[in-house]
């Protein structure tokens, strides 16, 4: 693997139409919701459709949803079992050496890290990334819509038809999100994680949401509008995360926006820091 060289700082632009792009489980399967209104996307949420997206580019991933699933494994204790350098590691109780048998077979764990605590082996290794990511929020408060939906047959064989009541289902009628991130240097070392991989993770987020369609979240009804990425001219970088992020100001045209040419989208400058600015897909 190569080499890791400077600090990134990135911020991605999504666009919701229509589209409930993060339910909450213990609320109903509604949008997320800050206590203030403000729609959010978990953290959690965008690293496994980033996984996705690498997964879709022919990367190996030790997280994979059961849907996604490329081996036999049937879960993440039997996914690192089936590591043969891994096994040797822990058989010789060298965490490091399993730890990083780890990070050069999966790129997800070299870039988010990863906790291996299964019961079988008493095996407990932990791996922190360098790709941080931080829960997206709305712009503006959002206005989510419900309707009920209903079946048009029995679920069992039944003499009569039974109650057409099936659920209900919730959307964001529209609404800029802003997701923001950062690759740290140190960490990158640590794992091995390289300047191609953050190129593969520019190229996920940029394409976050093809292959990702669902009733939720029909195809179209969720954009990735522009990605900025800055790259420091240093490790540990020039500036700090948060005093990056802070440039990127975005602001709507209107009293009800409701397409992303609707915002105004103002990015600032600081000396000797570089910004790539792309179009998403």
């Amino acid at each position: 693997m190569g080499e890791f060289t400077n600090k990134i700082d990135f911020e991605v632009l999504v666009m919701v139409q229509n589209a409930n792009p993060n339910g909450d489980p213990l609320n109903g399967n509604r949008p997320r919701e800050t206590y203030d209104g403000y729609g959010e996307i978990s953290d959690v949420c965008i690293k496994r459709k980033i996984r996705n997206r690498l997964q879709d580019m022919g990367e190996n991933i030790f997280v994979q949803s059961d849907e996604r699933s490329d081996d036999e494994c049937k879960s993440l204790s039997d996914r690192a079992k089936s590591n043969e350098d891994m096994q040797k590691a822990q058989k010789a109780k060298d965490r490091d050496a399993y730890a990083e048998a780890a990070c050069r077979t999966w790129i997800d764990v070299r870039s988010f890290g990863q906790v291996f605590a299964f019961k079988d082996g008493n095996v407990s290794v932990g791996v922190r990334g360098p790709v941080s990511v931080h829960s997206a929020f709305s712009v503006l408060p959002v206005s989510i819509d419900s309707m009920q939906i209903t079946k048009s047959v029995n679920s069992e064989t039944k003499d009569k038809k039974s109650s057409d009541t099936m659920g209900m289902k919730h959307k964001v009628h529209s609404a800029l999100y802003v997701v923001k991130g950062s690759i740290n240097h140190q960490l990158a070392e640590k794992t091995g994680f390289s300047d191609e991989d953050a190129e593969k993770i520019k190229e996920a987020l940029r394409t976050l949401f093809v292959n990702d369609s669902s009733s939720a979240r029909p195809d179209g009804s969720m954009e990735v509008c522009r990605v900025y990425w800055w790259k420091h001219n240093c490790p540990m970088g020039q500036y700090s995360s948060a005093k990056v992020h802070r440039l990127v100001n975005v602001t709507p045209k209107a009293d009800d926006p409701k397409t992303f040419e609707d915002y105004e989208i103002v990015i600032d400058s600081l000396p000797d820091l570089e910004m790539e600015e792309i179009e998403g897909i």
